[in-house]
C-alpha cells in the first residue's frame, strides 16, 4: 500500500513517513543514498528531511553532502519539484563546528540567511518546503539531558530577531513554512506568541522532537501546547537510535544497553512483538504513528530491507490486547524510574 498523506498546513501535504538522510554521505554512498531516495519515492514517501550539518558524525570535510545528495538525485531523477516535500535544518549554535559559521556562535539574521542560501545552492532547488531551527539558540537541556539548569543560562539571540529573519525568507518565496526541533514548551509557546503578536512573522507548523516506545517526554507538556495551538509533531528516533529494532538485544548499541532501565523496558516491547508475530521495528513506528498529534514518523535507514520494515507498520493493527500490554511496560518503567532517579533517552 501507498504511504498515506497528512496535512501538515494549507497546501502541504506530507507522507506519514519522513525520510531522514543524516547517514548520506558517510554511512550511505551516493549510490547507495540513490537507491534508498527511489525506494522510497516508489513507496510513497514524498517526505525528505536533511539538516545542513549533516551527515553525521560531523565532519568539515563532509558538510552538507546529506543536502548535496538529494539535489543531485532530484535533479538526475528528473523528479518534478512539486512531488517533493524538502525539509532542512539551520544548525544552533554549538561552538565546536567550527567549519560552519565559526561554531556556529548563534542563530542571528545573517546566520540564518546564509544558512538558507547554501541549502539552497547544495540541494539546487529555488525554496524549501519546510525550514527548522535545528535546536534553540538559548540554552535548554537536550539530547540526554532532562533537567533545566538555571545556572547555565546565556545570552541568545531574541526569538523576534528569528522570526523576522525567517518571515522574510518566507516573503522572498526561498523557504515556504517553518518549524522548530529540539524545543521546549516554553519555545514552542514563545515563537507562537510572538507570530500572533506581530502579522509579518510566520507560524511554526511543526516541531520535530524525539518520540519513540521508549521516550514520550513529548506527552508531558508538550502534547498540550501542540493539541491547542495546530502544530503537529515530526517524530524523529522513532526506533530510539536503532535499540528497538531488536538488533541489539545482545550487544551493544548506541546508547549504553547496560542502563538496566532501557534494558529491561526494550526487551519488554521486544517479547511484545515477538508474541504477535509482528517485526520490532514495525511494531515501534506504529505505535509512534497511532499518536493523534504525530504529523509523520521521521526515520533513518542505511540498507534497503530496513526501509521496508518500516514500511511494514502500516500493516500493524495495534489491537486493545497490545496496547495494553505496551502501556503496562510504559508504567512499570515509569514507575521505577521514579524510585531510582535513571532517565530513558
Amino acid at each position: 500500500m501507498a504511504v498515506p498523506l497528512f496535512n501538515l498546513a494549507p497546501g502541504l501535504k506530507v507522507s506519514r513517513l519522513c525520510l531522514g538522510t543524516m547517514t548520506f554521505g558517510e554511512q550511505n554512498s551516493l549510490q547507495q543514498s540513490f537507491r534508498l531516495l527511489d525506494e522510497a519515492f516508489d513507496a510513497g514517501i514524498n517526505f525528505i528531511d536533511s539538516a545542513e550539518m549533516y551527515p553525521v558524525p560531523q565532519r568539515a570535510e563532509t558538510q552538507g553532502r546529506s543536502e548535496e545528495y538529494v539535489g543531485l538525485w532530484i535533479k538526475e531523477r528528473k523528479i518534478p519539484r512539486d512531488r517533493v516535500v524538502l525539509a532542512t535544518k539551520v544548525t544552533g549554535p554549538s561552538g565546536q563546528m567550527t567549519w560552519i559559521r565559526g561554531g556556529p556562535r548563534c542563530l542571528d539574521a545573517t546566520n540564518i540567511m546564509e544558512a538558507i542560501g547554501n541549502s539552497l545552492l547544495r540541494m539546487q532547488t529555488d525554496y524549501i518546503d519546510l525550514y527548522q531551527i535545528h535546536w534553540p539558540d538559548r540554552y535548554v537541556p537536550m539530547f540526554g539531558e532532562t533537567d533545566y539548569d538555571p545556572t547555565r543560562q546565556f545570552s541568545s539571540v531574541p526569538i523576534e530577531e528569528q522570526l523576522d529573519t525567517l518571515g522574510k525568507a518566507v516573503d522572498a518565496g526561498k523557504i515556504r513554512y517553518i518549524g522548530l526541533s529540539n524545543e521546549t514548551p516554553y519555545g514552542v509557546m514563545k515563537f507562537l506568541q510572538f507570530a500572533k503578536d506581530i502579522p509579518s512573522y510566520p507560524k511554526i507548523v511543526s516541531l520535530q522532537n524525539s518520540y519513540s516506545l521508549l521516550c514520550r517526554s513529548f506527552d508531558s507538556g508538550m502534547a498540550e501546547c501542540c493539541h491547542h495551538e495546530g502544530v503537529s509533531l515530526l517524530a524523529y528516533s522513532p526506533l530510539a537510535m536503532g535499540i528497538l529494532s531488536g538488533e541489539y538485544a545482545e550487544g551493544e548499541s548506541r546508547y549504553n544497553l547496560s542502563n538496566s532501565l532501557i534494558k529491561a523496558a526494550t526487551e519488554a516491547y521486544l517479547d511484545i512483538a515477538e508474541k504477535y508475530a509482528l517485526s520490532p521495528v514495525s511494531l515501534a513506528i506504529a505505535f509512534v504513528l497511532k499518536h493523534p498529534l504525530v504529523g509523520s514518523a521521521v526515520f533513518g535507514a542505511t540498507k534497503e530491507w530496513q526501509l521496508r520494515e518500516v514500511l511494514r507498520a502500516f500493516d500493524v493493527k495495534l489491537t486493545p490486547e497490545i496496547t495494553v500490554e505496551i502501556e503496562e511496560v510504559h508504567r512499570r518503567a515509569w514507575v521505577w524510574r521514579k524510585s531510582t532517579s535513571v532517565s530513558i533517552i
